[in-house]
């Protein structure tokens, strides 16, 4: 199937991460504190609890912790809210977070600040799409990275998250099980490359982590010749080849606090600094270089979508009860099955 490049589908058609901040409510102390009691109280009266991903902005993060909450990656995510009570779950991310919450909880409300957070590896792979290319290899299982769509979780065999994706495909693998991944490009090709398992990759990258640079970063390497380099396995190649340490959201936070290095160079989208300067206080963030800055890059190392959530949208969706993730419920019941395995996996582990 000939698949638009990642790059190009970007700059046609994404929203620039610039943009969105310059449109995002600022809050003064006593503002921000007012709105966290009224969120606190709406939460209360709601029966609900926040979900919030490590890319949204600090002061989600913050109220989803200060409420109970949850703050934490895509698996984490999806495990806390399928231990929850509460009737009504609000998730501050992205459209495929919503949707995974709502596929493990059909009985639960699920709300989200926006239902215009996408996600790049969302987007570019449409299940239609994803079908015609699994029908060309019909002796492999289909596994899919958590970034994608209920239809798309309905037809796989797994969902997988970055945190055990290695672990899945080592297990698979030593089934002599073939394998298609999707959707990311760059994460499938490092998970080739560590498990020797020869998958057929799917063409879709993340808009944040398709950004960063080699020959940057190895710019920034000299100049900081002290620091250890942490990188998401979502970035190229050749960013993960300079890296000292690859892994997931939560992995690069451990990584951040046990490491003996004061300075963290840190290739992930940058609002993962608020756990990072949480869990390693004393430790100098560096943002990896990105290929441009302010109106030149897209995401310059921060999810538009994810900066699309903040106090004022979570209150307005608690007032109104609205943004609810709707999934048709035979798409659900096939997605449960490929996204529960995946919860069913990590407990393995």
């Amino acid at each position: 199937m000939n698949k638009p490049t990642s790059v190009k589908f970007l700059n046609e058609s994404f929203p620039k991460t610039i943009d969105v901040l310059n449109s995002s409510p600022v809050y003064d102390a006593q503002t921000k504190e007012e709105k966290v009691n009224l969120i606190k109280k709406l939460l209360k009266e709601k029966d609900a609890k926040i979900i919030a991903h490590y890319y949204t902005h600090a002061d989600v993060q913050e109220v989803a912790e200060l409420t109970g909450g949850n703050v934490s990656d895509s698996l984490e995510m999806a495990k806390f809210g399928a231990n929850q009570s509460s009737k009504m779950l609000i998730v501050a991310g992205v459209r495929f977070m919503g949707e995974t919450a709502k596929i493990l909880n059909p009985e639960k409300k699920v709300l989200m600040p926006t239902l215009k957070a996408e996600c790049s590896l969302d987007l570019n792979c449409p299940a239609n799409d994803l079908l015609e290319f699994r029908e060309k290899y019909p002796d492999r299982q289909l596994v899919v990275y958590a970034n994608t769509s209920a239809d798309v979780k309905a037809m796989a065999d797994w969902v997988v998250t970055s945190s055990i994706a290695v672990k899945l495909i080592e297990h698979l693998n030593k089934q002599k099980i073939k394998i298609i991944w999707a959707p990311d490009k760059h994460l499938g090709g490092y998970l080739n490359d560590k498990t020797n398992a020869n998958m057929k990759l799917w063409n879709a990258s993340c808009i944040v982590h398709e950004e960063f640079k080699a020959s940057s970063l190895l710019k920034l390497m000299k100049e900081n010749k002290d620091a250890a380099v942490l990188v998401h396995p979502e970035s190229p190649k050749e960013v993960i080849k300079l890296a000292d340490i690859v892994g997931s959201t939560s992995q690069l936070i451990s990584a951040c606090k046990n490491l003996p290095n004061k300075k963290m160079i840190v290739a992930t989208d940058n609002r993962i600094f608020y756990k990072m300067q949480k869990a390693a206080p004393t430790k100098i963030l560096i943002e990896a270089p990105t290929g441009g800055r302010g109106a030149t890059c897209i995401s310059c190392a921060h999810c538009p979508w994810m900066a699309m959530n903040n106090l004022d949208n979570l209150i307005e969706t608690l007032v109104e009860e609205k943004n609810e993730i709707i999934i048709n419920e035979d798409v659900r019941k096939k997605a449960f099955i490929s996204t529960n395995k995946m919860i069913e996996f990590a407990k393995t582990l």
